[in-house]
This record gives C-alpha cells, structure tokens and sequence, in this order.
C-alpha cells in the first residue's frame, strides 16, 4: 500500500464454555436470560451482512486493474474477478483495495479527523477493512461472540456495546496512531470481549463454573491482546473498545439476583429481595461516572 496500515486486528474468538445459567428453581422468577429464553439474534448477522456489503463496494469503487493500468506497475491479484479484483501483495498482502482507497472512503486518519473536522471517520471506520483475511477473521468472531450475547441480552443492550465501543477504540487509536490509517471492527469485537468480562464480574453469584469461566474468558483477552503485537495491528482500537465495552457492561448487562420475585407476583407481608446485589449498584453507579468522564 502507498501508506502502511494499521489494521484493527481480527484475533478474537469465541467466549468459551462458562456455564453461565441461572439455577431458579420456581417458574415465578422473572428471568429472561436463561438458557431455556434465549432471544433470536438478528442484529449481529445484519452487522455481519452489512460488513461483507460494505467491503464488496469499496473493491467496486476501488476498480485495480483501472489504477493499475495508469500507473503502469505491478498486477492485480484475482484478475479474473475484473474490477473486484485485489491489489497486489506487496501493497496489500491482506488481500483488499488501496490504502488511498481506504483513506477517501472514511478510514481512521488523525489528521483528517482533528485538521479537516471528519469527526464521522470515528464511526465509519470500523464497517471498512483491510482486506478479505481481514474481514473473514473479523465476521467470524462477530459471530461467535456477538450472536450468544445478543441471545442472552437482546439486540438493544448488544447494539450499544458495539458501537459504542468501537467509537471509543476510534478515540484511542486517534490519540496514538498519527501517520497511518486505521480500519477494521476489531475494536468493536474487543468491547463484547470487555462486556463479557463485566458481565462475568457483576453476575458473579449465578455462574456454576466462576474459575472456569474467569480464565477462558481471561486467556480469550490475552490472546488477542499478543496478537496487537503484531505489525500492522492497531492495539490501541483494541484496548480503547476493551474498556469502553467493559463499563458498558457494568451499565448494561447486570442480571437480578438469584431469588428476586417481582413485588406483584408476592403476597402482601412477604420480605422480598433487592432486584440487584449491592456491589452490582456500585459498579454501574462507578462505571457511568467513568463514561462520562472518559
């Protein structure tokens, strides 16, 4: 490529096996997230659908035997595929568009964002990739991820997190990256790895398999941390939506406590139970003064 990327990284995989289910032993207790009421996912393969979609226009516009042909240097790879085909490997060993490509259709550029005001390149950046190693890698963990999360918490909870963390891997990446552009969901990804791991913490009474889960979860997230290490990978998008997912959680994805009967569905004279723990009530109250302060 003309200027180096640096790509969002798609490293991240599935969560695992951690048991994650509520031991109610009374049909009276209003939980929704068990797993007998999973909800059906349809946000996520939109993301995923809306990706892919994405990444076949920008190789339209992209058009390398057109470019390459006025610059009279090196040859498209997948030629037969016309003006679909992929910019060579020296260029893009990712197989994808031009970094100019990239750049004009609303990659992560420091300067754009902060000389030229593009504030909407913190957003569009995280739907175009690199190349199509690059998006199978990142579709894929979409999928393994975000479709049990969004059956366990619904597409609202589950939209938020997602954008809202790769805004804030945006954010990040701005900061630190300067001379290179950036793109890809990656920092998206890693905010549902950040919101699996608040989750975990502030439901921590109703998991069967606590250490199990906390280290699955706990290696998932140093994996795909190491893999940042790598070149061409944009670590920073990676941490900013980490943290931004893992106080999202905190706000949005307490579950009540084992116990918890709704005041309507109790005999009058009867105690009943906080809906949330104590600690659950001070993590969110502490990760939304972190939001707004962030």
């Amino acid at each position: 490529m003309s200027r180096e990327d640096t790509e969002r990284g798609g490293g991240v995989k599935s969560r695992g096996n951690n048991s994650n289910s509520y031991l109610s032993s009374t049909s009276t207790y209003p939980i929704e997230d068990t797993e007998a009421h999973y909800r059906t996912s349809w946000l996520v393969p939109m993301f995923v659908v809306a990706n892919v979609a994405v990444f076949i226009v920008v190789m339209c516009i992209n058009n390398c035997p057109k470019h390459l042909h006025r610059r009279l240097e090196g040859k498209c790879v997948a030629r037969f595929l016309g003006r679909f085909s992929f910019e060579p490997l020296k260029d893009n060993p990712l197989f994808g568009p031009s970094s100019a490509t990239l750049e004009r259709l609303g990659a992560l550029d420091w300067t754009k964002v902060v000389d030229k005001h593009q504030g909407w390149r913190l957003i569009t950046c995280i739907w175009l990739h690199a190349g199509i190693i690059h998006l199978l890698a990142n579709m894929l963990s979409l999928v393994f991820i975000g479709i049990r999360l969004e059956q366990q918490f619904g597409f609202v909870r589950i939209g938020v997190v997602y954008l809202l963390s790769g805004f804030g891997g945006s954010v990040l990446s701005s900061l630190f990256i300067r001379n290179n552009i950036s793109v890809g969901a990656s920092g998206a990804l890693f905010g549902l790895l950040g919101a699996m791991l608040s989750e975990l913490i502030t439901n921590w009474s109703i998991y069967t398999n606590k250490a199990a889960a906390l280290l699955t979860l706990l290696v998932i997230i140093g994996i795909n941390l190491a893999i940042g290490i790598l070149p061409h990978v944009d670590n920073f998008a990676h941490i900013g939506g980490f943290l931004s997912g893992f106080l999202l959680g905190f706000v949005l994805l307490p579950r009540p406590q084992y116990g918890w009967l709704e005041r309507r569905n109790v005999p009058s004279g009867v105690g009943v139970k906080s809906k949330y723990r104590a600690h659950q009530y001070a993590l969110w109250l502490v990760s939304v003064i972190l939001l707004i302060v962030g």
